[in-house]
């Protein structure tokens, strides 16, 4: 990186807390911010290769290469060329190659063949991100008050853009090594855990409840349009988890037959899995010897019997649930249940192990008697991901960021070990559809009340 842009070692500036109409008060913090994301996206891909930076492994990933010059493209087309008047791309090609899937400012490469793109080559791409940063910065040195008051909240939507592509980076590396004989790491292993001990449930009562994000941004910091408006929800009674579904409880499922036994899945989910021949886990391997083994970022490792279960899909999630006789979560169950919790105390990206464990107890858990909420694993819910009563997609270009996927996915809670700190909180909806299981995704189960 170029020498202005310093390293993300410094404390971290929680940039996601700041009220709209507090912005100007931290002008010099939003650059050190922007730093601070642009250089952790640089630390996560220190470890590859030139060959590693191509590397796509499915129509649904991309190349790291790809993503750190989309997170690039991200603040020049929807920033400086929009508003720093006299600023050029390095490529006219930019624009089309590095476009994800925004049809308001142009027509976009074809996803699946993104591998294919051996030019720009990664010293380009680097070049390329040394090129915006530098602009970004002498922008943002440049503008009024007013100005920045204004365009801030521009620059805070770009820096979590590129954090949701920081864990979209590592999730696509991890399913790329996964075709490797050779078992590439990238990341140091995580000691065993301790038995968590039995699974225990907190009880929650019938009530009307508050969902969402206020629309009002004297009210909240950063939130993405899919949280808003805040609304009201009728709640039944129901129990929650204490924690997620551990390797050796689902274990028992696998061994139980339950991959082999109609009754436990959805018919589109069967369907699933005669198709695919899906017998276990994603990353799960088992050997001759009929132990388990899990491919990570840290190679093929012993599977850890505590850690949390994890690259599940929604079938399989919905599966484990009905062979319990429990059910999953819906968003706003759990929503209601972690919104008075911590959402910064638990395993995240920082951390550097890329492998869900279980925390323990720590702050505002401890008083609820609920483990890992935030951070560990994604936790399928059984809310299909769509609009909040009085939803409305922004207008222009950046309108398609979310409204436009409101449709055939379902909603996860609480982020992941591959998610940065910081950049969730309870009303967060992250999405995907219900095969996805390359992110780190796992089960909290729930349950009505008697």
């Amino acid at each position: 990186m170029a020498a202005n842009i310093q390293h993300a070692s410094q404390s971290w500036v929680d940039f996601n807390a700041w009220k709209k109409q507090d912005l100007a008060a931290h002008r010099d913090e939003l650059s050190l911010a922007y730093q601070q994301v642009r250089q952790a996206s640089l630390d996560l891909t220190a470890g590859l290769n030139a060959e590693d930076m191509n590397l796509q492994s499915m129509p649904e990933a991309s190349p790291p290469k790809w993503h750190l010059a989309h997170t690039s493209w991200f603040f020049e087309t929807f920033l400086l060329t929009e508003h720093q008047p006299g600023y050029r791309s390095p490529h006219p090609e930019y624009g089309y190659l590095f476009n994800s899937y925004y049809n308001g400012v142009g027509k976009q490469y074809p996803r699946a063949r993104r591998g294919l793109l051996s030019r720009p080559d990664i010293e380009s791409v680097l070049a390329y991100r040394r090129h915006v940063d530098k602009a970004m910065l002498d922008w943002l040195r440049g503008l009024t008050e007013k100005a920045f008051q204004s365009m801030a909240e521009w620059v805070i939507l770009g820096l979590n853009h590129e954090q949701q592509h920081q864990e979209l980076l590592l999730t696509d590396i991890q399913h790329g090594f996964s075709f490797s004989p050779l078992a590439p790491a990238i990341a140091r292993p995580s000691a065993p855990q301790p038995d968590p001990g039995e699974l225990q449930w907190q009880t929650f009562p019938a009530g009307i409840v508050q969902s969402g994000q206020y629309q009002d941004d004297s009210r909240r910091g950063f939130a993405f349009d899919n949280e808003m408006p805040r609304h009201q929800y009728l709640l039944q009674a129901y129990q929650l988890a204490s924690r997620p579904v551990t390797n050796a409880e689902y274990l028992e499922f696998l061994t139980a037959d339950g991959y082999r036994q109609a009754q436990y899945w959805h018919s589109d989910a069967w369907a699933w899995l005669q198709q695919q021949s899906i017998a276990a886990p994603l990353y799960w391997r088992e050997t001759n010897d009929g132990s388990w083994r899990q491919h990570s970022l840290a190679g093929v490792i012993p599977l850890d019997p505590h850690a949390p279960v994890c690259h599940i899909s929604w079938y399989e999630a919905c599966a484990y649930a009905n062979w319990r006789a429990c059910r999953l979560p819906t968003e706003v169950e759990w929503e209601h249940a972690a919104a008075s919790l911590t959402s910064d105390a638990g395993q995240f990206a920082d951390d550097r192990y890329w492998q869900p464990r279980l925390p323990g107890t720590a702050g505002n858990d401890a008083q609820s008697g609920l483990q890992a909420m935030f951070g560990s694993v994604w936790e399928w819910t059984s809310s299909a991901y769509g609009p909040y009563p009085g939803f409305r997609q922004p207008a222009g270009a950046v309108g398609e960021y979310n409204g436009k996927f409101m449709a055939n996915q379902y909603v996860l809670r609480g982020g992941s070990c591959a998610t940065p700190r910081g950049h969730v909180r309870a009303s967060y909806r992250n999405f995907f559809y219900p095969r996805d299981r390359w992110q780190f995704s796992g089960i909290r189960l729930a349950r009505d009340c008697a």
